[in-house]
């Protein structure tokens, strides 16, 4: 046949309705990611570990602050220092919210900060 203008037509199988259908359970169709949120009470120093350790484990913490800021504001800046170098290490976020409390995220997970966030998302 010249330039193979005229070609056989394949055949077609014939398919049962049960082959038709494949059953997919929801596990296979999306892997659920669940995200926890700790609300934690710092008190001093030695707490410290246990929320840098929540923060490896991909916890959000809000942690409360008050106490050791009404008692020693040096102690709270030395908890917050060693904080922020694990949230560094780790590449998450932490920010205040009022006085009482910190927002602490680990690395998927931000806090939105208002519209400065937004335009700096733009230029950034």
């Amino acid at each position: 046949m010249p330039f193979g203008l005229f070609k056989k037509k394949k055949e077609v199988e014939e398919v049962s309705p049960e082959e038709e259908y494949i059953e997919i359970t929801p596990e296979e169709v999306r892997e659920e990611r669940r995200i926890m949120v700790r609300v934690e009470k710092v008190t001093g120093d030695a707490d410290v570990p246990r929320i840098q350790r929540y923060l490896r484990e991909g916890y959000i913490v809000f942690l409360k602050i008050r106490d050791v800021r009404q008692r020693d504001i040096s102690e709270l800046k030395r908890i917050i220092e060693r904080l922020k170098k694990t949230v560094l290490a780790i590449n998450g976020d932490m920010v205040g919210v009022d006085e009482d409390f910190l927002v602490i995220t680990p690395e998927y997970a931000r806090v939105y900060r208002g519209a400065e966030e937004k335009e700096r998302i733009k230029v950034g």
